[in-house]
């Protein structure tokens, strides 16, 4: 509403409906906001264990494919390597976190069975291929936690500018308009109470 609307009584309650709409407007704002940095603030924990487990792994990967190297040779291993097929068993859904859309990784996390025969290889080159395989399910999981948060901080930011908006500009504007029309509205009951009474005085 304008700052300049007329004093009436319509106006006034009007502007306080207003005014009452703002300030739960504001507190709906500051709860998602609240909910939304401990949501992140979860994701942030869980991505650095993941991510400590990812440089684990592929610590144990490298040392374990190193050694395949030397047990059977560069050639071979990438031979083996391009034997691997595909992944095709990611599904990507999303849930929504107080109208934030995350997504939602589904992805089979089970022992697969080599794509090599036993002969001719060695334990180091299954314990690379495991290593790397447990690299690939937990970066997929990282990259899932990452991205909410990525969307997380974006609808935090919005919800604090809303909030900042309702507090700082919204409510005030309200606040005066409805001690405005307040006190107009008291100054013309005054007047006219003052003038009823010079009407009665000049009856009698």
């Amino acid at each position: 509403m304008d700052l300049n609307t007329v004093p009436t009584k319509g106006n006034l309650m009007a502007a306080k409906s207003s005014l009452a709409l703002a300030r739960q407007g504001y507190e709906l704002m500051d709860k998602k906001r609240n909910i939304l940095i401990r949501e992140i603030m979860d994701l942030n924990d869980k991505a650095k264990n993941i991510q400590y487990e990812i440089d684990k792994t592929f610590t144990e990967a490298y040392t374990a494919l190193e050694q395949a190297n030397i047990e059977l040779g560069i050639k071979n291993v990438e031979t083996f390597a391009f034997n691997v097929t595909p992944e095709n068993d990611i599904k990507i859904k999303t849930r929504s976190v107080m109208g934030t859309e995350i997504p939602l990784v589904r992805h089979k996390e089970e022992i697969r069975n080599p794509v090599y025969s036993f002969y001719g290889t060695t334990e180091s080159l299954d314990r690379a291929k495991s290593c790397f395989e447990k690299v690939k399910d937990l970066s997929i999981r990282l990259s899932m936690i990452e991205n909410s948060a990525y969307r997380l901080a974006y609808n935090i930011k919005k919800s604090q500018k809303r909030a900042n908006a309702l507090k700082n500009i919204t409510i005030p504007n309200y606040e005066t308009l409805v001690k405005k029309i307040d006190n107009a509205l008291e100054e013309k009951e005054r007047e006219e109470f003052t003038r009823l009474k010079v009407i009665k005085s000049r009856v009698k």
